[in-house]
């Protein structure tokens, strides 16, 4: 089954026909990940954390609205380098499937781009199958230690076991990790200046535990005992003057708290800590000073990663490479309502954000983080998948600070890289395509003008929660619950359940969605009839 059959069983989009490519030479690629990052918490995107440089990207290039990850860490990451959904490449709970495995057909993204001559750098977060070097890089960083930023136990080079760092030793992962892009860079500008590059840079930032030098953290220290209902406003206010989302605010899930529960966490994080997002004026002091520390914290990781962002930046500009260099910033999934004591433990007499302790952002701060939406990582209505999307490329885009609003999602990079540097999907030995189509779509006519690029239904399914949006329509269900339908048109905050007085349209679009669950499946437990499809 293709995906136009696939289109065809219920519902067809709404779209534009798209304007031809923009003409420019193949760029070099910067694509930088984030990790569980609000849809607000960038400047460019209403956030009141300071993130010039990422701004700066923003100002002078695209921000995409209505763009989309999966809601989770290794999920986006398969998307974002395989341009198939994750299940399609990988599913733990299939008869015959061995966990892990993902298909041959399904290569990563510097796989493809080696033939065009690339040179293809990795450093950050992994989380995928294989190894980078195995699977297409050239360089690598692998950051294996989610628990410790500041003294990894487990991290590799070029696929070799790297030391323990201790943690007096001015380790910083986000420094960390820009520093190896930041050689990659100029040792490409030494040896292989005549070749492009691809640089994929996944900071590990800002995912718990919320750790960050102290100097980054006093910058923030006093911004947040307001408290989040006021932050959030605050943060709609500039949302809503920046025309990036409109609608209303949604309303606070009170009764929504973290997605996994450890009580035991609660009781070593101590009496600070709350596990819903309740009236901060119900909060007792204690509560809310710690609670204000704790977004503090959040907001130095973001900003330590901006900084970051600047010096390898700075890089590009030193190579000449700046103006010719495709710039893609996003997030892998919407911030975390997460509270977890994991790593080293938490010492509650420890600075907080320092090396000894292992703080979670929470349902009050992530309610913030992904305004204007609801929900949070893992689940899929919109506060779990919408990413800020920032797009920059000088020689290649005319526009400069401009929005678009085509909706996308993140299996939709891969297709949109290929075209800009002229690679190919995976090929066997006799030319031919192997395996099923991507299932994402170019966005290169939305770098152009702004108008809605033609894209099949949108898919998710995380522990689950579930969810197809197609056009402006969009289904969606937490795990256990019945589908709720909304119309993003207007309704872009989900805040108006239209599913009662419109049944058949549930039907339509839930009969989709189970039938590219059904496709997905089938190309993973019958791959040579996969490896077929045209």
């Amino acid at each position: 089954m293709t995906w136009n059959s696939i289109a065809l069983l219920g519902i067809a989009s709404t779209i534009v026909l798209p304007e031809p490519a923009i003409a420019a030479e193949r760029p070099h690629v910067l694509l930088i990940l984030a990790d569980d990052l609000g849809y607000s918490d960038l400047g460019c995107y209403g956030g009141e954390i300071a993130t010039p440089h990422l701004d700066a990207l923003a100002n002078n290039g695209l921000r995409f609205t209505q763009f989309y990850n999966t809601a989770r860490c290794w999920p986006t990451r398969a998307a974002l380098l395989t341009g198939y959904y994750a299940q399609q490449v990988r599913r733990d709970d299939l008869p015959g499937v061995k966990r892990g495995d993902r298909p041959d057909w399904a290569p990563l993204l510097p796989a493809l781009l080696k033939p065009q001559g690339y040179r293809t750098y990795h450093s950050g977060k992994w989380h995928l199958d294989g190894l980078p070097l195995k699977t297409g890089f050239d360089r690598s960083y692998d950051l294996q230690d989610q628990s410790r930023f500041f003294s990894p136990q487990k991290h590799t080079e070029d696929d070799r076991p790297l030391p323990p760092v201790d943690r007096d030793s001015g380790y910083y992962a986000t420094t960390a990790i820009a520093d190896h892009a930041i050689r990659c860079l100029s040792e490409h500008a030494d040896a292989h200046a005549d070749q492009p590059f691809f640089s994929y840079v996944a900071f590990t930032s800002p995912h718990f535990p919320l750790h960050a030098p102290p100097e980054d953290i006093d910058r923030y220290k006093d911004v947040y005992h307001v408290g989040w209902e006021e932050i959030r406003r605050q943060r709609w206010e500039r949302i809503q003057e920046l025309g990036i989302a409109g609608g209303e605010l949604s309303p606070v899930e009170p009764d929504v708290g973290p997605p996994y529960h450890f009580p035991e966490a609660l009781e070593k994080l101590g009496p600070g800590e709350v596990n819903r997002p309740l009236d901060w004026k119900e909060l007792t002091p204690e509560q809310q000073a710690f609670q204000a520390m704790k977004m503090a914290i959040h907001a130095a990781m973001v900003d330590r990663m901006d900084q970051e962002i600047g010096r390898i930046l700075d890089q590009l500009r030193a190579m000449d490479a700046f103006e010719d260099t495709l710039i893609v910033f996003l997030s892998d999934n919407g911030a975390s309502a997460e509270i977890m004591v994991r790593g080293d433990g938490h010492d509650p007499e420890a600075p907080p954000g320092s090396a000894a302790t292992h703080l979670c952002l929470g349902p009050g701060w992530s309610t913030v983080s992904n305004t204007p939406f609801r929900r949070h990582k893992t689940w899929v209505h919109e506060g779990g998948i919408a990413t800020p999307l920032i797009v920059h490329w000088p020689q290649g885009i005319a526009a400069r600070g401009e929005l678009r609003r085509s909706p996308g999602h993140i299996i939709d990079v891969v297709p949109t890289v290929l075209e800009l540097t002229g690679a190919k999907p995976h090929t066997g030995a006799s030319g031919t395509r192997r395996g099923p189509e991507l299932g994402g779509s170019s966005f290169v006519p939305a770098l152009a003008i702004d108008q809605r690029v033609p894209h099949a239904p949108i898919w998710w399914s995380h522990e689950g929660n579930r969810a197809l949006r197609d056009g402006d329509w969009k289904l969606v269900a937490a795990k256990g619950d019945p589908w709720e339908l909304y119309n993003l048109a207007d309704d872009r905050t989900e805040s108006h359940n239209l599913a009662a007085e419109n049944p058949k349209r549930v039907e339509q679009l839930s009969a989709v969605w189970t039938a590219m669950e059904t496709e997905f499946q089938r190309q993973l437990t019958d791959p040579q009839d996969a490896a077929q499809t045209p």
